[in-house]
């Protein structure tokens, strides 16, 4: 069992368990889970299937598609150029959905426990 040391809880005054369990951080939590999750799931599918077709498809690719470049080169580089582009579409999405949701939680403790900006 683990023993909660309440001398390091915070002394804020801020009850971070009822924040945690409050509608709009559940809210927070659910829409950057619902971009998460499933981003996650396609690129391990996109990850794998790389993966397998270089063991089990050596031919389809070893294919050369231009000069020296093979299919499985193109898809070895897509794994990088996915990665950024997840990265880049979670910025994005985070900017847009979970900022605003999250600053709404902050102003509003900010504003119920006196602290000015």
């Amino acid at each position: 069992m683990t023993h909660v040391n309440q001398d390091s809880a915070p002394t804020d005054g801020i009850d971070y368990i009822a924040v945690e369990q409050s509608p709009p951080f559940q809210q927070l939590k659910r829409s950057q889970r619902s971009f998460v999750f499933p981003m996650a799931v396609a690129f391990l599918v996109w990850y794998f299937a790389y993966v397998l077709l270089s063991s089990f498809a050596v031919e389809f690719m070893s294919q050369k598609v231009w000069g020296d470049i093979t299919v499985g080169l193109l898809f070895g580089l897509g794994q990088f150029v996915t990665t950024f582009v997840i990265t880049m579409t979670y910025v994005s999405y985070a900017n847009r959905r979970l900022d605003p949701q999250s600053k709404a939680i902050r102003d509003q403790l900010e504003q119920k426990h006196g602290v000015q900006p």
